[in-house]
């Protein structure tokens, strides 16, 4: 439906894109802890699709759906945020946990094994497994909200967006920015560096969508074991991002 100057109708777009903002609520719920509402992310992810509705021209050739599900992700990600739903123990955590393997990578070549890891961090494998349990979920954010070593530095994105605005003449998007830069060649490059189960966690996991017990059932694992594992193929894939950026 278009109003009288040719534009999409606001409220046709949020009532027909109203299901997809559910969809992608659930799918994020799932890889959530369980004090996460849906109700919450469902409610940010509308704010989300109104600001597309203002936002989106259709005169620039990209569909509304896929300019949309940006900004939907985007705001459920801004309220999971500034809830901080993960506790700034659990962060300091998972960036010691990075920062052990990517010492470890540097010192021997290749990737580490678990307990290489646990003894860097100077932990029984047994801790180190229930550390990696712990932080499971709290990584979410992460590869888009890489920071330095200080607790002030600011998030990725904020951190490129004057560079590439530098460079593309005055795109405030730094969404778009970062999908237009070399950043998904590197990730693409990290992934590929990954020992071969972490590889296959990950495509299972994010590519194919499948849930914690249908991976555990192809990699003949526990449900919680492939919680460990999935905690630990991010961290890798973490610490290899803070070397290629």
């Amino acid at each position: 439906m278009y109003t009288a100057q040719g534009t999409i109708e606001k409220s046709h777009l949020l009532k027909q894109h109203q299901p997809m903002v559910r969809r992608m609520a659930l799918q994020m719920l799932a890889k959530l802890p369980a004090s996460v509402e849906l109700d919450d992310l469902i409610q940010a992810g509308m704010i989300g699709l109104l600001d597309a509705s203002t936002r989106y021209q259709d005169n620039r050739g990209a569909q509304f759906e896929t300019f949309a599900s940006q900004r939907i992700r985007g705001a459920m990600l801004d309220e999971l945020r500034a809830n901080d739903w993960g506790s700034r123990g659990l962060r300091q955590s998972a960036r010691k946990v990075e920062g052990a393997i990517q010492t470890l990578e540097h010192r021997l070549g290749r990737a580490p094994t678990e307990g290489e890891i646990a003894k860097e961090l100077k932990m029984t494998l047994e801790a180190y497994q229930g550390l990696l349990q712990e932080i499971q979920g709290c990584q979410l954010l992460y590869v888009e909200d890489f920071s330095g070593d200080g607790e002030g530095d600011s998030p990725f994105l904020d951190r490129h967006a004057g560079e590439a605005r530098g460079e593309r003449g005055g795109d405030d998007d730094p969404l778009a920015q970062l999908l237009e830069s070399g950043f998904r060649h590197q990730l693409v490059d990290a992934i590929g560096e990954l020992p071969e189960r972490d590889r296959l966690l990950l495509n299972l996991y994010y590519e194919e969508e499948l849930n914690l017990r249908e991976i555990g059932a192809i990699l003949e694992v526990s449900q919680s074991r492939v919680c460990q594992l999935h905690s630990q193929a991010i961290s890798r894939l973490r610490a290899k991002l803070k070397d290629l950026l």
